[in-house]
């Protein structure tokens, strides 16, 4: 069995103490491929050089890909500069994606006009840059999914992605996978309760979704800890999404993490010659 980790903040200094560690525990638990996501253009480099670090060891961890993006929660922080830098990387380094970008309006401060416009005004221009450069996205959506899907077929986007920690509901599901695109399912699948996601799954069904960890966030029920208000997520937890959404859809696990593996590959527009494996 080999898992596709389709969402990952595994370069920020949550993992600066013992990276290696859990690159290595990763790998060993079936974790055979990660992405880098983008988040800031100040942080390129660290995320290009985690990628190269990475990259250099694919025998002892997960092999790497990069995907350099301009997050929507950080809009306050970008500058119109920050575009010109992301181009650059897109033309100079192997970059598997653009992500992640979207808009979110979870915050008040974020439905705040102007600065939606600008939320927008970078979406749309990055969204421009993959079509440019033939790159998939990596959308980041929180209570503007109507919006994303409005901006995305305005664009006449076609070069699809994922819609990672998808949490709108089905016909909008529907909607997306419409537009070419995977859903990205995280460690929320293992809650009993997150039973929107629950029906989603259940009704787009296993060819359509990818897994995710999104570490260091949205760690998994099962390995939260209560005595405190955060419990940093990791990469080999990606099992126990890949085995909650198993037992979701009713089937086998190694069925399930077959058909994720196809289905980031086609999402990331991988070539499959590129896996070689000894294990």
């Amino acid at each position: 069995m080999k898992l596709f980790d389709t969402h990952t903040h595994f370069d920020v200094p949550d993992f600066d103490i013992d990276r290696a560690t859990l690159a290595s525990e990763a790998k060993q638990r079936g974790v055979e491929a990660l992405v880098l996501i983008g988040i800031t253009r100040q942080r390129f480099d660290v995320l290009w050089n985690t990628h190269q670090w990475l990259s250099e060891q694919s025998d002892r961890y997960p092999r790497s890909y990069f995907a350099p993006g301009l997050h929507p929660f950080y809009i306050k922080q970008h500058q119109n500069h920050d575009l010109y830098v992301l181009e650059q990387y897109l033309q100079q380094k192997n970059c598997v994606a653009i992500g992640e970008i979207g808009l979110d309006t979870f915050l008040k401060q974020h439905r705040e006009p102007k600065l939606y416009e600008r939320q927008q005004y970078f979406f749309k221009t990055q969204l421009e840059l993959a079509k440019q450069y033939n790159k998939p996205v990596l959308l980041h959506i929180r209570k503007a999914h109507a919006d994303v899907l409005k901006m995305l077929k305005a664009q006449h986007f076609t070069q699809g992605g994922i819609a990672h920690a998808f949490s709108g509901g089905v016909q909008e599901a529907k909607a997306f996978i419409q537009l070419g695109f995977k859903l990205g399912v995280t460690g929320q699948i293992t809650n009993v309760n997150a039973k929107k996601l629950h029906r989603v799954v259940q009704e787009v069904g296993l060819e359509h979704l990818v897994i995710e960890t999104d570490c260091p966030d949205m760690t998994p029920v099962c390995c939260q800890h209560a005595n405190t208000s955060h419990t940093r997520n990791v990469p080999a937890n990606l099992t126990y999404a890949c085995q909650s959404l198993a037992d979701a859809l009713k089937l086998d696990v190694p069925t399930v993490a077959e058909q994720l593996w196809k289905n980031s590959v086609l999402a990331l527009k991988l070539k499959s010659s590129e896996f070689c494996f000894n294990n």
